[in-house]
């Protein structure tokens, strides 16, 4: 289909009378069955597989920021210094940061606008900068994480001949791969994903299998908590790279997706039970490869003298001189899986940024621009980065375990007007939650941390 030749003569500002949306009614997805005649207000259509796999995909998408290269540096050093003892807050924090993620989507779905966009609807212009500001700078400190990760990747799987600065341009160009995915759809987009979730799987269990850890302490780990004074910041790092702040507004607009009636309740309960299902589907399979991850570290470098010293940049050789080459060298699995986890989560995270600044700004920008503009956000302060520690690799490793204390900081900028607008009857309708649960997430947030 050639393209639209007044499209050539459009400002770069698309000038329209609409707000800025996450998707425009074109580009959503039709559920099957979802505009049925004759159902009855408030009823629910009966469960349809169909349905499911239709509804299946922003869960996976959202569930990309449970695996950047900023918790699998979270993931290695707990169990290289903590051993198999945080995984119970592993699991709890992947469990909070589901309900977070639930309730995001809840608000998106409900109300047909995201996050961002009624934080700027609802709140004043001071109110709003702040968060606006906020959610940029989580983001950039994700990035930073996520490009060096995919940087370091490159490293490990050019045999060093690529530097660290390159990796990052090379990286930074992985924008250019969403706006031609998202010139096929919302669903190819959503199938590239599921790809580099799959190679994560597949590559970070071989490791599992490798390493063969105890079963028996991986069990005690995850069912008995357990926490001292010489985890704590490894603890509050877990909790960090788990719940992410962009990560709350992403979802918010990936539901948007697919249309829903929102004037008929029984088709948006429908909306949110299959959202449900696929989101606690994906954020399964983002906890089994994290416990693949840090259980390795762990039957690896717990206890060891290497355990302090261990990161994201020399994580791969110290795994290569701990369990040897065996079929296809540990090295060149860990280079892999850490390449998809970086890729995977930069593009999402370009995603984010444009829902972000689109929502808080309402600006009608042009898809390239705004991927340009977000991708900008991003790159600049990591190639700083990359060109400063490119020697040193333990300061690196430094940096990115206090980047994931940051987004611990960072959440309750974003949970905070999350839990506010979810639970106001004017904005959610008969959908808003109740006075127990907008109270219960913080304060179980704030045991967590």
């Amino acid at each position: 289909m050639s393209p639209n030749p007044q499209e050539h003569e459009q400002p770069l500002l698309v000038e329209e009378k609409q707000q800025e949306t996450a998707y425009d009614s074109s580009e959503k997805i039709v559920v099957v069955g979802i505009d049925e005649e004759g159902s009855n207000w408030g009823q629910v259509p009966p469960f349809s597989w169909k349905k499911l796999w239709l509804f299946t995909g922003p869960g996976f998408l959202m569930s990309i920021a449970f695996l950047d290269p900023g918790n699998l540096e979270g993931d290695l050093q707990a169990g290289a210094i903590a051993g198999y003892s945080l995984l119970w807050l592993l699991m709890w924090a992947t469990a909070m940061g589901l309900l977070i993620q639930l309730l995001s989507a809840r608000l998106g779905v409900a109300t047909g606008k995201h996050l961002a966009e009624l934080c700027r609807e609802e709140y004043p212009t001071w109110a709003r900068m702040v968060l606006w500001v906020m959610a940029e700078v989580a983001l950039i400190g994700s990035d930073i994480q996520e490009v060096i990760g995919s940087a370091i990747a490159i490293r490990i799987l050019s045999n060093g001949l690529v530097p660290l600065w390159a990796g990052v341009v090379i990286t930074a160009l992985d924008c250019f791969i969403f706006l031609f995915l998202e010139n096929y759809g919302v669903r190819s987009l959503e199938a590239f994903f599921a790809v580099l979730i799959g190679i994560m799987a597949l590559a970070f269990a071989w490791m599992f299998g490798e390493a063969k850890p105890s079963g028996k302490e991986l069990l005690v780990g995850i069912l008995i908590p357990k926490l001292s004074s010489r985890t704590i910041q490894q603890a509050v790092g877990v909790v960090g790279c788990l719940i992410m702040p962009h990560n709350v507004f992403l979802h918010s607009a990936l539901v948007q997706s697919r249309q829903v009636d929102h004037r008929n309740k029984g088709r948006v309960q429908e909306a949110l039970n299959y959202y449900s299902i696929e989101s606690t589907l994906a954020l399964i399979v983002s906890f089994v490869i994290n416990i693949f991850v840090t259980t390795v570290f762990a039957k690896g470098f717990y206890g060891s003298e290497l355990a302090s010293s261990i990161g994201l940049v020399n994580a791969g050789q110290y795994l290569q001189e701990t369990y040897g080459g065996g079929l296809f060298p540990i090295l060149y699995i860990w280079g892999i899986g850490l390449l998809a986890a970086g890729q995977s989560s930069t593009i999402t995270g370009t995603y984010a940024g444009q829902f972000i600044m689109g929502g808080f700004l309402n600006l009608r920008l042009k898809k390239w621009i705004r991927a340009l503009i977000t991708r900008s956000f991003a790159i600049i302060p990591t190639m700083i980065v990359a060109l400063i520690f490119d020697t040193s690799e333990a300061s690196l490793d430094v940096l990115n375990e206090w980047l994931n204390v940051l987004q611990s900081v960072q959440i309750p900028f974003a949970l905070i007007p999350l839990l506010c607008l979810v639970s106001k009857e004017e904005i959610m309708g008969t959908f808003r939650i109740g006075a127990v649960l907008k109270v219960t997430i913080p304060r179980s947030f704030s045991i967590s941390t």
